[in-house]
């Protein structure tokens, strides 16, 4: 997918959250680092049209945030830091076929497309599962397999492997390093966009670097002094 900002700004108030940002995206896998407050989120939610630019445009594949909001919106899939607080319904399998019956398609095609979904990301196990009794890779999975069962083009990722072990650490990198849909990934976890071919480098609400992983990184580490 073809992700284009124009001079998109984005300001809660007189706070400037991410300042008149131009640029194109459509390489497959996108990393985006920097520290807390720099701006990462604010660009990831212009992305998802969770919020909404100031001024500027952002558009997906020529669609407009603001102007094409639904069919835009269509288009991407948002996981939240904490998976657990998307997952709204009791049980796995019901929270993965809530966009597929939203849609209104015929129940025989909703299970099918839940079970395609649910093995997939291999958690077929998880389908009776209630979300407290999962663990957070497994959420992490759990909120995967209900966006991508929409078939968004993108899927953006919001600190992804935060607080999991090596195990679920593994697990989840497994998923977007395999997932077909273009993936923009939030972290603070470098090893995780280390083999990326694009990095962007957020600092006090605008972009700092925008390159390969190695010298992004590299860049991060200045910013941080570290």
């Amino acid at each position: 997918m073809h992700i284009i900002f124009n001079q998109a700004e984005l300001r809660y108030g007189e706070r400037l959250a991410l300042r008149a940002l131009t640029l194109s995206l459509s390489e497959p896998r996108i990393g985006v680092i920097g520290l807390n407050g720099s701006g990462k989120t604010s660009f990831a939610r212009l992305i998802a049209g969770l919020a909404k630019p100031t001024s500027g445009t952002v558009t997906l594949d020529g669609l407009d945030t603001v102007a094409d909001e639904k069919a835009a919106r269509a288009k991407t899939g948002f996981i939240f830091q904490n998976p657990g607080h998307q997952i709204i319904l009791p049980i796995i399998r019901e929270d993965v076929a809530l966009g597929p019956k939203s849609r209104g398609l015929p129940a025989s095609e909703v299970e099918r497309l839940v079970d395609e979904a649910l093995l997939r990301f291999r958690i077929s196990d998880l389908a009776a599962r209630r979300p407290h009794e999962l663990s957070g890779g497994e959420l992490q999975l759990a909120a995967l397999a209900a966006v991508c069962v929409n078939r968004p083009d993108v899927v953006i990722f919001d600190e992804p492997t935060n607080q999991l072990d090596l195990k679920n650490r593994a697990r989840v990198k497994g998923a977007i390093d395999g997932l077909g849909e273009q993936a923009v990934v939030i972290s603070h976890d470098l090893d995780l966009v280390a083999d990326y071919g694009r990095v962007l480098v957020f600092h006090e609400g605008e972009l700092a670097f925008d390159g390969p992983a190695e010298a992004a990184i590299s860049r991060y580490r200045e910013i941080a002094g570290c």
